[in-house]
């Protein structure tokens, strides 16, 4: 077929478009084979410290390819990631562990890099990504949790310096990080979203204390966050002055597509749960199967979503539509973790351990039915509550009417706390 006297494909671009973007990946691929085999070749996994090799990948701009050259990338799509990732777990090298240091890579590292200056950007990006530095973020307060844009915590300008006094709280991993992402309000006298600015937050400064909250799994992966007059130099200023909601949002939609994504299929509680069945045939009942194979099918939708939106952050920055992703991996996790409790019945009554201690890492590994029970409860309301994202959902993604407000131009000061 062709339109013009250009041969065009089954999808409409031409034939030499085609063979042109089939050229182009030919040599992506080719050159991060190159840069693989030369990595491995001068860092052998066998014999490199971990961090040593975690460096080395950095700086060969095989960490995140999809970020700039010289910031542990190549400029090129996201997409390319998983080539890397799986050639480099073939040959048995060490990775920077993410899920530990979950909140540094999809919270404050996509801030920095849309809104830091570039000497930020090199401060912080490496050893961001090699798990150096650990970050927490500093935004809920006991007064601003749904609401954070009513957060009372206040940055004084002093010289080149801010003297930051208030109070966090949910805040994960503080125990353990060395810098925060902090939203503190520079500005009483604007409206509330507009008088907030965006800090990074040394968690070693005078007047930072971290005490810890224990859950209903007797884990305290969560903590209280007090600031009293901790001084932050302006140069830790994350974009413009007052601008501070602008970079949240950015944090918190990379957040909600982070807690939402399932990128493997049986990745997960799913995984669990259809193991647990095809072990234990004493355990297939006919209601409980039409309930496992509903939830096969609905996490199964929900990780073909979470594809989706990774293509969307290839090509920009994420939209609402993560707020989607975040109520149904919400959703899914809960019910989930009920079937999975209904299954072994009574021996889903034992509790491993209800010593309080702070994980680096409160993903359940090596916890029981009760661990994943009771955690999944909280999976509704971290990163937002369900009831906000489908206030997101309903009035950004589906354009539904907006809630009636009357506090949007209301100075801050004058709001009722």
């Amino acid at each position: 077929m062709s339109e013009g006297g250009v041969l065009m494909s089954e999808g409409g671009a031409s034939m030499a478009e085609d063979d042109g973007r089939v050229a182009d990946d030919e040599a992506i691929a080719a050159e991060l084979d190159r840069r693989v085999a030369a990595l491995l070749r001068d860092h052998p996994p066998a014999t490199t410290d971990r961090l040593t090799f975690l460096r080395a990948r950095f700086d060969a701009g095989l960490a995140w390819v999809h970020y700039p050259e010289g910031l542990g990338g190549l400029g090129l799509p996201r997409v390319w990631q998983s080539r890397v990732d799986a050639a480099l777990a073939a040959a048995g090298a060490p990775d920077n562990q993410p899920r530990s240091i979950s909140i540094g890579l999809g919270m404050a590292a996509p801030a920095i890099l849309r809104f830091g200056t570039s000497e930020q950007r090199r401060r912080y990006l490496r050893p961001l990504w090699t798990g150096e530095e650990v970050w927490c973020q500093l935004f809920s307060e006991p007064e601003a949790g749904s609401d954070l844009a009513a957060l009372r915590t206040r940055a004084v300008r002093r010289g080149d310096d801010w003297v930051v006094t208030g109070q966090k709280v949910w805040t994960s991993n503080a125990h353990n990080a060395r810098f925060g992402i902090l939203l503190a309000r520079t500005d009483p006298d604007a409206p509330k979203h507009a008088g907030i600015t965006f800090f990074v937050c040394d968690m070693t400064a005078p007047g930072v204390q971290v005490r810890p909250i224990r859950q209903l799994t007797g884990q305290a992966e969560f903590n209280e966050v007090f600031l009293t007059e901790v001084v932050i130099p302006d140069a830790n200023r994350i974009g413009p002055l007052h601008g501070g909601w602008e970079v949240a949002q950015t944090t918190l939609r990379n957040e909600r597509v982070a807690i939402g994504s399932t990128l493997r299929r049986e990745e997960g509680p799913i995984g669990i749960v259809a193991e647990l069945w095809r072990r234990n045939p004493a355990l297939r009942r006919p209601t409980t199967y039409a309930r496992l194979v509903q939830l096969w099918v609905e996490t199964e939708a929900h990780r073909v979503f979470s594809l989706r939106l990774r293509q969307q952050l290839a090509t920009g920055y994420p939209g609402p539509e993560g707020s989607a992703a975040k109520l149904g991996s919400a959703r899914l996790r809960q019910e989930i973790s009920s079937l999975e409790f209904d299954l072994l019945g009574d021996e889903a009554l034992r509790y491993d351990t209800w010593e309080m201690t702070q994980p680096d890492n409160p993903d359940g590994v090596g916890r029981g039915v009760g661990y994943r029970y009771l955690r999944a409860k909280g999976n509704s309301i971290e990163g937002g509550t369900s009831e906000i994202m489908r206030t997101i959902i309903a009035e950004r993604v589906l354009g539904l009417p907006r809630e009636p407000r009357t506090d949007l131009s209301v100075p801050w000061k004058e709001l009722r706390s």
